[in-house]
């Protein structure tokens, strides 16, 4: 595919990523297929056709989920019919601006390749994307033969959330936790919040976490990013000594 990446991982699970975004901004763009119905979590920047690059993988309906507002996240949410994020920010997928998806983070050097003539980061805001579905602590989503739990960890934005399939001991955790300085320090964030949310997705029986940036970990790894984010050494808030 011109414009992605694609990686097939085990249970189902493809990482999908944007080819002309940078290697330290990009996000990780899950795809998992199910019996009935298959799930994309995260939908990247959107710059290009990522529907268009998931029907080369996949003929079922997609359920997409974000797992928050952000633009590096939901990017591309417009380009699918069923949308799903939860309630505290469906206000910011329905009516996005720059501020509020926090692209004003953004420069020159997140995109490695201009992905249209005229495209300008300075002025880029993703399509308004207004959800047809609302996810919350305790949901199920349901692909047929598998199914996966939502769980609200805020901290990082008020409607982060995390999807748990018991089954395989998958956890796909967005932004709330990855292998990297988490991001605690935005308008929207609240770093108390995001300490009950890391000790809440540490207290799930999960193997493996596929995470909104870089790479999988297991959850022993997961306990170290913890446990360094406490200490102020992964916190935007609290430099690394």
């Amino acid at each position: 595919m011109e414009n992605y990446e694609i990686t097939s991982l085990d249970n189902g699970v493809t990482r999908i990523r944007e080819k002309f975004i940078s290697a330290d901004w990009r996000c990780n763009i899950w795809h998992i297929q199910g019996r009935e119905r298959d799930l994309i979590i995260d939908t990247g920047f959107g710059l290009t056709s990522l529907a268009a690059a998931v029907t080369e993988i996949s003929d079922r309906p997609i359920i997409a989920v974000c797992t928050h507002s952000h633009h590096d996240h939901a990017g591309g949410l417009c380009q699918f019919e069923n949308r799903c994020g939860h309630h505290s920010e469906a206000k910011i997928f329905a009516e996005p601006s720059r501020k509020i998806i926090v692209a004003d983070l953004l420069d020159a050097s997140v995109i490695r390749k201009s992905p249209y003539k005229g495209f300008d980061i300075s002025t880029w805001c993703y399509q308004p994307a207004p959800l047809t579905g609302l996810i919350d602590d305790g949901d199920i989503i349901d692909l047929g033969d598998r199914h996966f739990h939502i769980f609200h960890v805020p901290g990082h934005s008020p409607g982060s959330v995390a999807i748990f399939e018991p089954k395989t001991g998958i956890i796909l955790t967005g932004d709330a936790i990855y292998d990297g300085v988490l991001y605690d320090h935005l308008y929207h964030s609240v770093p108390n919040q995001l300490v009950e949310s890391l000790n809440k997705i540490l207290s799930m029986d999960f193997n493996v976490v596929h995470a909104g940036h870089f790479q999988s970990f297991d959850k022993d790894r997961a306990k170290i990013i913890v446990q360094e984010y406490m200490d102020g050494k992964r916190s935007m808030l609290c430099p690394t000594p």
